[in-house]
C-alpha cells in the first residue's frame, strides 16, 4: 500500500507541482483546496503533467480547508505519512495592515501542525521563503545560508517577508514544545519561476509574465535569486524522507540575475514572441514614483539596487539536492505562459 501525503495548497504554483512529483514517485496524495470548484481544473492540469488523461480518486483527493479556520484539518491529516504545508497567503502587494499576511500564515501554519503532531504523521515539511533567511533590506549586497534569520522588526520589511519568518519562528516554536514522533524540516525558495500548471495563482511568475506582455517601460535594477519550482518540489520531497533533514532549514535557490539579464534572455531565446520585452533601463526615479500609485510595486522597491543571494551547499550535501540553471528555468516559465495563453 502507497504512502499517503498531504500537501496544502494544491491550486497554487509550487503545490501544484509538489503533488505532480509525488504521484510520479509513486505515493497517494491528499490536498487542501479553498473551495472544491477548483479541483476539476487542478486535477485536469496535474494528469496532464504526471503523463496519464486522468487521476483515479484514491490516487489524488482533495479536501476543504481554510488556513483561517480550524474545521476540516483533523480529518484532512488522519491517515496520512506525512505534511507538506506548502499553503500561505501571496504577498502580491503591500497590505495596509501587515496581519492580513502574518495572521493567516502564522496561525495557518499552527493549526496543520496541531493536526500532524496529533494524527501522529512521520514529518511536516513546510514552505517557508529565503525572505525569512536574508540580511537586513537595507543591505547592497549579502550571501545568506539557513543560520541567517530575518529580523521581523526591521526597517522597511514588507509584510509578505515578516510573515514567512514569523509563521516559520512559531513553527519551530511549536514543535519545540512537542515531544511526539512527528518531525520538522523547512524549505525557505528564494524567488520561484518554472512552468506554470495552470494560468491561475501565478506568484511571482507575474514577472515573466509582465515582461513578455509589454507591462514594464523598462528593466529597473531588481534582481531575483531563480529556483526552479520543480526543483523546489523535489527538494520537499527529499526533506520529507531523509533521516537527517529531521529538524533542519534548507535553502532552495539559483542563479542572481538582473531584470536586464532576464530581459535580454528572453529576447535571445524567444525571438518574436518576446518583442514586447523592454529593452531600456528604467531610472530608479520612474519605479519609486510608480511606486505611489502600484502597491505590486512598492513591494519590490526596497530592492532597487540589491544583489542577496543564497546558498544552497547544505541542500546539496545533506538532500543530493541540485538545482537547474537560471536560464533553463526562465525559459521554460516563459514556454509555458505563452503556451497557456498567459501573455
Amino acid at each position: 500500500m502507497a504512502e499517503a501525503v498531504l500537501v496544502t495548497g494544491g491550486s497554487g504554483f509550487i503545490g501544484g507541482w509538489c503533488i505532480v512529483e509525488l504521484l510520479r514517485r509513486g505515493y497517494d496524495v491528499r490536498t487542501t483546496v479553498r473551495s472544491l470548484t477548483k479541483a476539476p481544473a487542478v486535477e485536469a492540469a496535474i494528469a496532464s503533467a504526471v503523463g496519464i488523461s486522468e487521476l483515479g480518486g484514491e490516487r489524488l483527493t482533495f479536501f476543504v480547508a481554510d488556513l483561517t479556520k480550524d474545521d476540516a484539518w483533523d480529518t484532512a491529516v488522519t491517515g496520512c505519512d506525512y505534511v507538506l504545508h506548502v499553503a500561505s497567503p501571496l504577498g502580491a502587494d503591500a497590505p495596509k495592515d501587515p496581519n492580513t499576511l502574518i495572521v493567516p500564515a502564522r496561525d495557518g501554519t499552527l493549526r496543520v501542525l496541531k493536526a500532524a503532531t496529533k494524527a501522529g504523521v512521520k514529518r511536516v515539511v513546510v514552505t517557508s521563503s529565503a525572505a525569512a533567511a536574508a540580511s537586513p533590506p537595507w543591505s547592497t549586497e549579502s550571501l545568506n545560508n539557513e543560520a541567517v534569520w530575518t529580523d521581523p522588526t526591521a526597517k522597511g520589511l514588507n509584510a509578505y517577508r515578516q510573515s514567512k519568518t514569523l509563521a516559520e519562528r512559531a513553527a519551530w516554536h511549536f514543535m519545540a514544545q512537542h515531544a511526539g514522533p512527528t518531525t520538522l524540516t523547512t524549505i525557505l525558495p528564494s524567488a520561484v519561476f518554472g512552468p506554470i500548471l495552470t494560468a491561475e495563482g501565478l506568484g511571482s511568475v507575474q514577472v515573466i509574465q509582465r515582461m513578455l506582455s509589454g507591462k514594464f517601460p523598462g528593466n529597473p535594477r531588481i534582481g531575483f535569486s531563480i529556483v526552479d519550482v520543480r526543483d523546489v518540489a523535489d527538494m520537499h520531497i527529499r526533506a520529507m524522507t531523509a533521516p537527517e533533514a529531521a529538524g533542519e532549514r534548507f535553502l532552495a535557490s539559483g542563479d542572481f540575475l538582473w531584470a536586464a539579464e532576464i530581459s535580454a534572455l528572453l529576447r535571445a531565446k524567444l525571438g518574436d514572441r518576446a518583442k514586447k520585452v523592454p529593452t531600456r533601463s528604467l531610472p530608479d526615479f520612474v519605479l519609486r514614483i510608480a511606486s505611489i500609485f502600484d502597491p505590486a510595486v512598492r513591494l519590490v522597491t526596497p530592492s532597487l539596487g540589491r544583489k542577496h543571494r543564497f546558498t544552497t551547499a547544505k541542500a546539496e550535501r545533506v538532500l543530493g539536492w541540485h538545482g537547474r540553471s537560471a536560464a533553463e528555468t526562465v525559459i521554460d516559465c516563459a514556454e509555458s505562459l505563452i503556451a497557456a495563453g498567459a501573455v
